[in-house]
């Protein structure tokens, strides 16, 4: 066999490895231990893992989703934030096959999972993310199937978008709105799908969010509309939304909507 029909099995592979790397990111920033050292050990008690506790997923099953040592309960973001990198892993290599396309988006790909589930935990897109990954995606735009100026448009009308927005409903409401964060995600989210992909990016993100606003409202009664939720991680999906089905769904819709 070729090596690109066997190629989304090493993809595969390589993705849940590189999740575990990105739980480590998440869990280090949040708690602000360097990503060295020490080495991989349980948050509770400290037990420095065994290389077989180190297997993305296989060792949260085989631990039953308990550190060996003292027993305390792993949390489930371990085992999801890999099986997400290994999915979309496979789901590049499915679509672009090896090369430095799928490497390049196995890059943007692992920022913004590191970046989203932070988001999800403490409200705040690090600028160690964003920032460079802004200036990483105009670079790769002459590498990637993407016109450098599409994506230079998409990253100055992305991130003015959410600034507008953001000084918009500042007047208005005379409270915090969009976070300044999520004006630099959309820098370099927007110079990923070019201008051209801001539609069905924005559409996404704030139909998800939307939803996932009703979750987040139901699990603090009260709260209704001022209910907080981090933006970014929709904004994120929105994006890699377009990157898998981007062209099939403006396909569909400038088609007359029928498949």
């Amino acid at each position: 066999m070729e090596f690109e029909s066997l190629f989304p099995v090493p993809a595969l592979i390589a993705g849940l490895c590189l999740g575990s790397f990105y739980n480590v990111c998440i869990h280090r920033y949040l708690t602000g231990q360097s990503i060295v050292l020490p080495g991989s050990h349980c948050p509770g008690c400290g037990h420095v893992l065994s290389w077989w506790e180190n297997i993305p997923l296989l060792s949260y099953i085989m631990l039953r989703g308990r550190c060996r040592s003292c027993r305390q309960g792993i949390s489930t973001v371990y085992p999801l934030v890999e099986s997400i990198s290994g999915i979309l892993a496979l789901l590049l290599a499915l679509k672009f096959g090896p090369g430095l396309e799928w490497l390049i988006y196995m890059l943007f790909f692992g920022m913004l999972i590191t970046a989203s589930f932070i988001d999800f935990k403490i409200f705040i897109l690090p600028d160690i993310i964003t920032l460079p990954g802004a200036g990483l995606a105009l670079a790769a735009s002459f590498i990637l199937p993407i016109f450098w100026l599409d994506a230079f448009m998409g990253a100055l009308l992305g991130a003015g978008l959410f600034w507008s927005l953001q000084w918009a409903y500042r007047i208005i409401k005379k409270i915090e709105g969009l976070g300044t964060g999520d004006i630099k995600l959309m820098l370099m989210l927007g110079a990923l799908v070019g201008w051209q992909g801001l539609p069905i990016q924005i559409f996404f993100a704030a139909l998800l969010g939307l939803a996932a606003s009703l979750i987040y409202m139901k699990r603090k009664p009260g709260s209704g509309m001022q209910t907080p939720i981090p933006f970014g991680p929709f904004l994120a999906l929105g994006a890699v939304i377009y990157i898998f089905a981007g062209e099939a769904i403006w396909a569909w819709y400038l088609g007359g909507h029928s498949f």
